[in-house]
């Protein structure tokens, strides 16, 4: 499997030109949220969207100043996301440091989030990018659809599996795909071009969430099961498919379980265990790259190009990272 950096590296000097422009379009006349958006900045993960948008311009045409605003747009609102999302789930960490919340209090986090948000829209509308805008929005939408109506079907642990990958393509794939959109139309008028890749990032995104899923099984990869999702009483898809080959009584038994003892660490490892029993990893392994094979035939029409090679690889990082 490459590496992140071997990916990066048809779009190494875009990409550090971008954090230029990410920088200046978090800076504020506030010290306080200029404190915290250096914080932010500092610990950037491995900027897997931006590079996205990139690669994507790259296979298309030639990266330039759209393409640096579309970057920007889907990060700060990717940032604003998590955010929130750490004030939602109460977490102190990300990433392996502490969130906003826990430094700064939930609603100063809740704000900052709301700020990033709006410097977002604001990156758009006064570059006059109503198209990258109405891109971005309709993925921000179907995020906060997605994460409501996993929510919802949480409190009744009843999600059947195309509920589940509606669930996913809203609330994860949403915004890939609006970050490879992005990246297409920056650099190009072509509607099919665009779809195109739009349909490859939805496609990835849904493989980039069942990978997740498994990571919470503590796959021979990851070592140890963590078992959050299962303590968050998020129904994933491995365990989805498990219940739906589990008699009535086992049913009754695991949903028992996550209403009642989802901290339980013992119940959690009976949990994992059934869910590996029914054949639930084996099929959401199969799943994802059913997912990845679609992925690599939406890319194989496209020219050959380094920015297409990357994208490749990129495909083949989603499915066999480590964390």
């Amino acid at each position: 499997m490459a590496s992140i950096k071997d990916i990066r590296k048809p779009i190494e000097k875009e990409l550090k030109q971008f954090e230029v422009h990410f920088k200046n379009a978090m800076k504020s006349k506030t010290p306080l949220l200029d404190k915290i958006t250096y914080y932010i900045v500092q610990r950037k993960g491995k900027q897997v969207r931006p590079m996205f948008v990139f690669l994507s311009a790259r296979m298309c045409g030639e990266v330039n100043d759209t393409s640096y605003i579309a970057a920007s747009l889907v990060e700060l609102l990717h940032t604003a996301t998590l955010v929130h999302d750490d004030v939602v789930d109460d977490a102190d960490k990300r990433r392996g440091f502490f969130s906003i919340n826990a430094l700064w209090k939930n609603k100063i986090a809740v704000l900052v989030g709301d700020y990033l948000l709006s410097k977002g829209l604001l990156i758009a509308l006064n570059n006059n990018k109503f198209h990258l805008l109405k891109i971005l929005s309709t993925a921000v939408e179907a995020m906060s659809e997605g994460e409501l109506l996993q929510i919802e079907k949480a409190r009744r642990l009843d999600i059947k599996e195309e509920v589940y990958f509606q669930i996913i393509k809203q609330k994860t794939a949403s915004l890939i795909a609006a970050a490879c959109q992005s990246g297409a139309a920056s650099v190009t008028d072509d509607k099919d071009v665009e779809e195109r890749l739009r349909l490859f990032g939805e496609t990835i995104g849904i493989a980039f969430q069942i990978k997740d899923d498994l990571f919470d099984y503590g796959t021979d990869d990851v070592g140890k099961p963590l078992g959050i999702d299962i303590k968050e009483q998020k129904m994933t898809l491995p365990l989805i498919h498990a219940l739906s080959n589990a008699t009535s009584s086992e049913k009754r038994m695991v949903i028992n379980y996550i209403k009642k003892d989802s901290k339980n660490e013992r119940k959690i490892k009976e949990i994992v265990d059934f869910v590996k029993a029914k054949g639930g990893l084996k099929y959401a392994s199969e799943k994802m790259h059913e997912y990845r094979k679609r992925a690599l035939e939406i890319l194989s029409d496209f020219p050959e190009s380094d920015g297409k090679t990357s994208m490749m690889q990129l495909v083949d990082y989603v499915i066999d990272r480590k964390k």
